[in-house]
């Protein structure tokens, strides 16, 4: 089986016809199970209203949601060893090394550049 964990920005690209849209959709139709924090709704949402855009719900159905039972304080101190990110975008990556013991069997899939280079820092599949 073939996982993804999932950034904001790649549904934010697929939702709003962004330049890269196509390339996440193939992306995303790679990966048997596509996986995200909660955090990732509340950033999409916000981004729709700032738009002033109304929200697909069905763009929520194809992921399983992660919902950490437990503070993420190891998960979020060893990204911060691979490379600084912002707030967000350090809650996703611990999120997604939450899920997995090995990183390189999951394929992190994000638009922003850093985050993308702390994910390959920590042995995620880009």
């Amino acid at each position: 089986m073939k996982a993804a964990y999932v950034d904001t920005s790649c549904l934010v690209a697929l939702a709003f016809d962004e330049s890269q849209g196509d390339e996440v959709a193939a992306r995303l139709g790679e990966h048997d199970v596509l996986l995200s924090s909660n955090l990732l709704e509340a950033e999409f949402r916000a981004t729709s209203a700032r738009e002033a855009v109304e929200v697909d719900e069905d763009l929520f159905s194809w992921i399983k949601w992660i919902l950490p039972d437990r503070p993420l304080s190891v998960e979020i101190a060893g990204v911060l060893r691979a490379g600084y990110v912002r707030g967000a975008d350090l809650w996703h990556l611990a999120t997604a090394i939450y899920v997995t013991p090995e990183p390189g069997d999951l394929t992190f899939l994000t638009l922003d550049g850093r985050q993308r280079e702390v994910a390959a820092a920590l042995g995620f599949t880009i």
